[in-house]
């Protein structure tokens, strides 16, 4: 009986740990493509560059959001730790990714600044994607 109790927790363990690694590697292919399709844009219009700052922000924060969404897709707890971490993670994946296709790491409070920030967003996004799925069934 006890063996079996460890072998459930063990599961739920590694079910929580595969959701957060998805949900970061979810959001980091949105934010790819996003920056991808931002940077066509920039190509064939004159935005202002006092754009370009805050549109990496939403794509950021929309690409944690989905990555939190689909991540959590089957999760019915743990929505703020789950959310946390899936933030943290793609903010640092996405400044190694990002820094290696722009030839230069730049270690500054920005850098900071982004796990901070995405680490706030995926804990909010985590609560209300928990939530939401909780609600609907």
């Amino acid at each position: 009986m006890k063996m079996r109790a460890k072998n459930l927790e063990e599961k739920k363990h590694n079910g929580v740990f595969l959701s957060i690694v998805k949900g970061s590697l979810i959001a980091l292919c949105v934010s790819l493509i996003g920056i991808l399709i931002f940077a066509f844009c920039l190509k064939f219009t004159s935005l202002s560059d006092k754009l370009i700052l805050p549109i990496n922000q939403v794509i950021k924060g929309l690409s944690i959001f989905l990555g939190v969404f689909f991540g959590l897709k089957k999760r019915k707890e743990m929505g703020l730790v789950s959310g946390l971490l899936i933030g943290f993670i793609y903010t640092i994946v996405a400044f190694i990714v990002f820094s290696i296709l722009n030839g230069a790491f730049n270690f500054d409070h920005t850098l900071l600044n982004d796990i901070i920030f995405g680490a706030i967003i995926g804990g909010i996004c985590g609560i209300i994607c928990v939530n939401l799925k909780k609600s609907t069934r």
